[in-house]
């Protein structure tokens, strides 16, 4: 088997160019073909990365020999049939985020996937980086005591709504499936199981789809998560953890940066009652981890993806992960009017 993965390109937009870089700054990986809607993009895309063939349509990246594994970049509506035709055609797929438009297609994809005996996993680049999992580690290992809230946040203002598939019912957009299955994914891998229950309220943009949403979570063992999105509203975009005997800050959970992710273990002043005398206690103390990936969050992710093909590493997400990731967004979306 060749030492690296030769990769397909579908769809050449802001994500695709994003994951052309990391792939070009990694070390397991080469770009082999790229599609799009139009030969011009293809070509432009293929030009600025330095992809050897370019094509005006999917099928044909599908279909070219170079490629053994296809990185879907396309709306939410069309992950599940390109997916699929994918996976039948006999290649790996990385599936951007979110895996499907709703659970039931992530499972036809994924029962694909398996009688094929092809690779599937949703792009959530943010799991393959270190900082997550030794955030993971921290909380394994009773860091903040025991966890009983988790909260988070993914916002951005745009003011480009107009033609934008963020904003199109149709392609199964909104804030949810854009930014907030990353708050869901988060809230799931500290809880380490599935909610029992789900609360979401949004509000809706003239689009037909949710425009900005405060979603809640209650999992087993009274372990509490909220967490907040939207497409025209500035936030923190952090995410911390909060435990019996102390708190895990996490600035920039969603996209860490190449150098220097960080992560602060924390405690609290603990209330008067519970002081042994009337003396002031010392300033909390704080200690931030550095976390280094060594190249960009995308070049991580394809590197991971290439290992689990190529070494039989087990992959960043499981089909649990993904399928019951949507099983959330699905109800939801459900609860706020948009499913």
């Amino acid at each position: 088997m060749s030492s690296k993965l030769h990769w397909g390109l579908i769809g050449t937009g802001n994500i695709a160019r994003q994951f052309a870089a990391g792939v070009l700054a990694g070390r397991r990986c080469e770009l082999a073909c790229v599609g799009s809607r139009t030969g011009d993009s293809a070509q432009a895309f293929a030009r600025t990365f330095g992809i050897a063939h370019a094509f005006a349509n999917y099928d044909a990246v599908i279909d070219d020999s170079s490629a053994d594994a296809i990185y879907i970049a396309l709306p939410n509506s069309l992950h599940h049939r390109w997916t699929i035709r994918a996976l039948q055609a006999g290649k790996h797929v990385l599936c951007e985020k979110p895996i499907a438009s709703n659970a039931t297609e992530a499972q036809e994809m994924f029962d694909v996937a398996q009688r094929t005996g092809r690779i599937l996993v949703e792009a959530f680049m943010y799991r393959a980086h270190p900082l997550t999992a030794a955030v993971l580690r921290s909380v394994r290992e009773g860091a903040a005591g025991r966890v009983r809230i988790v909260r988070s946040s993914f916002c951005y203002r745009t003011r480009r709504t107009d033609g934008n598939i963020r904003f199109d019912a149709q392609l199964a957009g909104g804030a949810l499936m854009d930014i907030g299955c990353y708050c869901v994914d988060f809230s799931r891998l500290i809880a380490g199981g599935e909610p029992i229950e789900i609360r979401a309220i949004g509000h809706w943009h003239s689009g037909g789809v949710d425009e900005f949403v405060v979603g809640f979570m209650r999992f087993p063992g009274d372990l509490l998560a909220s967490f907040t999105c939207g497409m025209t509203v500035q936030a923190d975009n952090t995410a911390h953890i909060c435990g019996d005997e102390g708190y895990i800050e996490i600035p920039v959970p969603w996209k860490p940066p190449q150098q220097g992710a960080a992560y602060t273990i924390a405690h609290g002043t603990p209330p008067r009652m519970d002081r042994a005398d009337s003396k002031s206690p010392p300033s909390p103390p704080r200690h931030t981890h550095l976390v280094d990936a060594g190249i960009d969050v995308f070049g991580v992710e394809a590197d991971d993806f290439a290992a689990t093909v190529l070494d039989g590493k087990p992959p960043m997400l499981r089909a649990a992960d993904s399928i019951g990731n949507m099983r959330v967004l699905d109800e939801m979306r459900r609860q706020v009017g948009t499913l």
